[in-house]
């Protein structure tokens, strides 16, 4: 056998087992399949774990770029919240111009009070009460006072408060003054009044004398609020 012959059955040879094995890759029934998309595009068609069956949850209201915001404060229904102050201030008026104090009430208990008619200013009263007790009183407000038969009190003069609560110790005295009538004859329903209560903010009254005669008071009755100084009390 020629030297020709022998390579060209050597390659026939060769022919024949190559199209045997690709004969049997088809063979097995399979054939190439179709893997689908790559490891990374099948990942990101993934849901997420936050992510909820059938759908996807958005992020809570108030996060913003990963952070998280600060949740409200709650107060549970049936309470309140008590406010703070701004600082210590003037002591607060009660009902009837009183104001809170440390002290006891300076009352018709453990006081003295006095009417006494004046020359100057003209048909004025001071009012004077005395502590009379061991301990120190605060006279707050002003002067309750009813005179003879009326069924009324006599206005205050706003204008008259004091700037610091009239605190008597033990011996000292607080002052009002009452301004019975117009000076120049310009009240009307004037009467002739021959007793006087006077009521103070807390505690009992007391009853101080007039003078024999009366006092002649008019629809221009009007008191001042106690003050420290006889000289404030009848400067209205």
């Amino acid at each position: 056998m020629s030297a020709r012959t022998a390579r060209t059955r050597l390659l026939a040879a060769t022919t024949v087992a190559l199209a045997a094995l690709a004969l049997t890759a088809c063979d097995n029934g399979k054939g190439v399949r179709d893997e689908g998309p790559s490891a990374a595009s099948n990942s990101s068609s993934q849901p997420t774990a936050s992510t909820a069956d059938g759908g996807t949850t958005a992020k809570p209201a108030g996060e913003t770029g990963g952070s998280t915001a600060t949740p409200k404060s709650t107060t549970t229904p049936g309470t309140t919240t008590a406010g703070t102050s701004g600082g210590s201030g003037s002591a607060g008026k009660n009902g009837g111009g009183t104001t809170t104090t440390r002290n006891p009430a300076c009352n018709g208990a453990n006081t003295k009070t006095t009417a006494t008619e004046v020359s100057r200013p003209l048909n004025h009263l001071l009012l004077t009460v005395t502590n009379t007790g061991a301990k120190n009183c605060d006279l707050t407000g002003y002067p309750i006072a009813r005179f003879g038969e009326a069924q009324s009190v006599p206005p205050v003069a706003e204008s008259t408060h004091p700037q610091a609560v009239v605190t008597l110790t033990p011996g000292e005295s607080g002052y009002a003054g009452v301004l019975l009538s117009a000076a120049d004859g310009s009240g009307s329903n004037g009467y002739t009044a021959k007793t006087l209560v006077v009521g103070f903010a807390k505690g009992s009254s007391a009853t101080p004398a007039l003078p024999a005669k009366g006092v002649h008071v008019d629809d221009k009755l009007t008191v001042t609020y106690w003050q420290q100084s006889l000289d404030d009390a009848l400067a209205y």
